[in-house]
């Protein structure tokens, strides 16, 4: 497939495709704007869509081009003499493989990763920097990037679908497969690029993540948890399940960050694996606005910490609390004790939002809260833990229509027929 390239000593955009098995790239006077590059991608639907009808010609689309004097031959005599220089390995004009030796991937990937680095919170770089360690450079380090095929990265993709995961019975997961290859796949895009070769991941597609549903708890669980939690992780757990707040977020929230004048919770920093970072996106920084109950806890709260760590929830040596001990020592035997399912701490966030809109709260400003961009999320996530926004059935109009010719009487009647329990997740069978 043919891609938009940006020449950087311009700025201009570069229409990047092959043919015939040659990698041509031809350079446009437009600059890099969303207008100008829905102009180029359509140009290339054109081109791509006439080299399968084998109608291009190449002298129409680009006559001035060094690359026109390539294709005056026949096609199938190029396609055969680039294709028999490859196998001989001897260069042919433009082929799309190495003209040279290319480096070992252990050596290109650490040039890769000093460049990358920069662009990485801290705990990304950490797993990048695992994955190439542990996974990829034993498995590709002593290859050179130019020769590692497209049957090399799918037979690795599924020796590792028969890995089993890490402290499970179950098999890696797509999405921990798809991490593992992201690294190479920029790797080896990258190397691709620079010494002019065709990247081996061209058409292989990330596998399929099956979507996990939501666990929120019910407002009744959510009053058992904090009757029954440690009392020096009730504050904890108040403001988890009624603010929102990412596991990082909370870890990582200090005492300056507490405007309790404004009755707000500025999230500008998270902590992870106990390093202080920025916060997830740009989107993440927000001010989440505090209800009573998240103002008394913290109140509460900062009669213990306040003068201990300049972090609002902290361990006895002020140091932000270690979630993975949290969750071990204190989360999952709690519902245990209570006979609850199993889940996550990090559902307190999933559990304040279906509870907001349950309550009938903005989505814009539930969105805001949570550090979303948009309410698209909201509505594909939680919609079906909220009557109102999950009915189908066509009453919401019949309930108009009926205001119109129907007394208060019946009106209230329907309303009363429809009423279902805030929070409940609703049944469409």
């Amino acid at each position: 497939m043919g891609s938009i390239q940006v020449r950087k000593e311009t700025g201009c955009l570069i229409i990047d495709f092959y043919y015939h098995g040659v990698r041509c790239r031809e350079q446009t006077a437009l600059p890099d704007t969303g207008a100008n590059r829905k102009k180029v991608q359509k140009l290339i639907d054109k081109i791509e869509g006439e080299i399968s009808l084998n109608t291009f010609a190449y002298d129409r689309y680009f006559p001035n081009s060094k690359n026109v004097a390539r294709f005056t031959e026949a096609p199938m005599a190029t396609s055969i003499k680039a294709l028999s220089a490859a196998i001989a390995g001897v260069p042919y004009p433009g082929v799309a493989v190495p003209t040279g030796p290319t480096p070992l991937l252990k050596d290109f990937a650490e040039t890769w990763f000093g460049e990358k680095r920069v662009e990485w919170r801290k705990s990304h770089a950490k797993m990048v920097r695992a994955d190439l360690d542990n996974v990829l450079i034993p498995r590709f380090g002593d290859k050179e990037v130019g020769q590692i095929t497209k049957a090399d990265i799918l037979g690795f993709r599924a020796e590792l679908a028969k890995v089993q995961a890490r402290g499970k019975s179950s098999m890696l997961s797509n999405r921990r497969i798809n991490k593992i290859l992201n690294p190479l796949r920029m790797i080896l895009n990258e190397a691709a690029d620079r010494y002019d070769f065709r990247t081996p991941f061209q058409n292989i597609k990330q596998l399929k993540i099956r979507k996990i549903d939501v666990q929120p708890f019910s407002l009744d669980e959510v009053k058992l948890i904090l009757s029954t939690v440690r009392p020096d992780f009730r504050d904890y757990f108040t403001v988890r399940f009624f603010t929102g707040m990412r596991t990082g977020e909370v870890d990582g929230l200090k005492w300056r960050y507490v405007d309790f004048e404004r009755r707000l919770i500025l999230v500008r920093e998270t902590v992870v694996d106990g390093e202080e970072e920025y916060t997830k996106t740009d989107g993440s920084q927000r001010d989440i606005q505090m209800s009573q109950l998240v103002y008394d806890a913290l109140k509460h709260q900062e009669k213990a910490t306040r003068e201990l760590s300049p972090f609002v929830f902290c361990n006895r040596l002020g140091k932000p609390l270690a979630h993975k001990n949290v969750t071990r020592r204190v989360w999952y035997p709690l519902l245990r004790h209570l006979g609850m399912t199993l889940r996550r701490p990090y559902q307190c966030r999933h559990t304040a939002a279906t509870l907001w809109l349950a309550s009938g709260e903005s989505p814009q400003w539930i969105a805001m809260q949570l550090g979303h961009s948009t309410t698209e999320m909201l509505f594909r996530v939680y919609a079906r833990f909220v009557p109102n926004l999950t009915r189908k059935d066509g009453s919401a109009f019949e309930r108009l229509l009926l205001q119109i010719n129907a007394s208060p009487a019946q009106v209230d009647k329907v309303a009363t027929n429809e009423a279902v329990a805030p929070g409940k997740e609703v049944s469409h069978g």
